[in-house]
């Protein structure tokens, strides 16, 4: 689903992007491991032909909320992209959230109960150019201005990992997305039909323990089988 990023390597967001003659930033995030909704978040966008590096709250629960609605929300799904509550966002408000990688938790088939972390990423060590949407308008209630990263059905083996996957291009396609010429109706068509297919991925487990750090991103060690279990073998 994408709800926690590696975002350890900020610098190296605007590498990809060496098209833009000057680059705006606002604000400034701190590197993690563990980037949480609801916290302020990198995303770029384009704003007067200029590529902006902003932080905005990740998450979003707009005024037009339908009823029922009380939290924000970190995804929308592609499918109702150009719906009534996130088409205006999609339509002149695209943004791109770059990141390392993503995380998912895997329950055991015999304890559901039980997950393990796994962390998603480019098996090329590239970045991700995650789609996203926000509003423009900073408001007082941060949730307000959020932004969400569009999600679709996940596909191939992906979707071991989780039944649903975040909408990631090529740094030429995230140009594309941001674009502000692009219509809605040819962005999610974009998000369609150029979003990287799940042989571009691979992933690990890593640490359930850690909160932050490197361990996040380090496959864990093979696990040495107990004298228990080798017993149960014989």
């Amino acid at each position: 689903m994408c709800g926690r990023l590696d975002q350890n390597d900020v610098g190296r967001f605007l590498a990809d992007f060496s098209w833009a003659d000057e680059v705006l930033r606002r604000g400034s995030t701190a590197p993690t491991f563990d980037a949480r909704p609801g916290t302020q978040r990198p995303i770029l966008y384009i704003e007067d032909s200029q590529l902006v590096l902003d932080t905005r709250f990740w998450g979003y629960l707009g005024r037009n909320a339908p009823p029922g609605a009380n939290r924000p929300v970190p995804n929308a799904r592609l499918d109702k992209l150009l719906g009534r509550y996130w088409g205006r966002l999609a339509r002149s408000r695209r943004v791109i959230v770059p990141a390392n990688a993503w995380y998912e938790w895997v329950p055991e088939p015999d304890n559901p109960k039980k997950k393990h972390r796994w962390h998603i990423h480019r098996a090329d060590g590239e970045l991700l150019y995650m789609a996203g949407i926000t509003q423009w308008e900073v408001t007082e209630k941060a949730h307000e201005s959020g932004f969400v990263i569009v999600t679709s059905e996940a596909e191939g083996s992906m979707v071991d990992m989780h039944s649903r996957a975040p909408i990631v291009f090529t740094a030429a396609d995230a140009a594309t997305w941001l674009d502000p010429e692009l219509s809605g109706e040819m962005a999610a068509e974009l998000a369609r039909n150029m979003a990287l297919g799940p042989d571009t991925f691979a992933w690990f487990e890593v640490s359930s323990a850690v909160k932050d750090g490197p361990e996040l991103a380090r496959p864990l060690p093979p696990q040495v089988p107990t004298v228990d279990a080798q017993m149960g073998l014989l």
